[in-house]
């Protein structure tokens, strides 16, 4: 044991919102009964990345006796954790998570479990029958983009892009297209897009300027689109920040995406 600087976790200010868990590189904060707790003291570097990320300010760094801190140990849970598979989309309040953050964990949606035998096994509808050949001029679907605009990355548009005027703005997780197949009818049309990830980009940056494009364009409405991960909900208090920092009575619209491509609007 040494005398050193490590991170501290408020239980009872603590929510379980898991934000602090993908700011974790050394994966040492895990959600345990709906809040956050560190896992091992010699996970933890006591640098405080997590800090910033946490909004009910629960996480400071305190100096005290602890177990100094294990780089290799840390190397080995990160191995571990990216070799682990959960069986379905974590929920963050009500189960307990091992592995850092459950939006980076490694899934295999072709995978179902087999309830006779309890076997995995990997979805495919026309085993044991015959398939249908169909050439290319038996049936032709095309979707019209419903793309208005370019750049659509958050850190490249410009903030005074004559397409903000009187739009309604589509603020996006840069997943939720790949996941969400009628991204472009039921969530793009009629909006201009910004697209952005709050797990790699700057989150407060990202703050700033959405504040900065209410702030000084015309827009009628906002509407999130992000996934379930818990990461992701680092876009919707991006967004929430910059209304009310804009001091305008927007309405702001939120469309959860789940991993499968489920939608839920919350």
């Amino acid at each position: 044991m040494v005398q050193r600087k490590i991170v501290k976790i408020d239980e009872e200010k603590c929510d379980g919102c898991g934000l602090c868990i993908p700011a974790c590189h050394e994966g040492a904060i895990e959600i345990i009964n709906g809040k956050a707790r560190l896992v091992d003291d010699k996970f933890c570097d006591g640098i405080g990345d997590c800090l910033g990320e946490c909004p009910q300010g629960a996480i400071k760094i305190i100096e005290r006796d602890a177990k100094e801190y294990d780089e290799k140990a840390v190397q080995r849970r990160m191995l571990e954790m990216n070799k682990e598979q959960p069986k379905s989309t974590p929920n963050m309040h009500n189960h307990n998570h091992h592995g850092g953050c459950p939006g980076a964990r490694m899934m295999d949606l072709r995978i179902e479990q087999d309830s006779t035998d309890g076997q995995k096994k990997i979805k495919n509808k026309n085993r044991g029958e015959k398939k249908t050949t169909i050439n290319n001029g038996d049936i032709e679907i095309k979707i019209k983009s419903q793309l208005q605009q370019w750049p659509v990355q958050l850190m490249l548009v410009p903030e005074n892009a004559p397409y903000f005027d009187g739009a309604e703005l589509l603020l996006t997780a840069d997943c939720v297209p790949v996941a969400y197949p009628d991204y472009h009818l039921d969530l793009l049309k009629g909006k201009v897009a910004v697209v952005g990830c709050p797990k790699l980009d700057d989150n407060n940056y990202y703050t700033k300027k959405l504040t900065t494009i209410i702030k000084d364009n015309n827009i009628k409405g906002i509407t999130v689109a992000f996934m379930e991960v818990p990461c992701c909900s680092g876009l919707v208090r991006a967004a929430e920040t910059a209304v009310m920092e804009s001091n305008k009575d927007i309405v702001l619209r939120k469309v959860k995406i789940g991993i499968k491509g489920d939608k839920e609007l919350v």
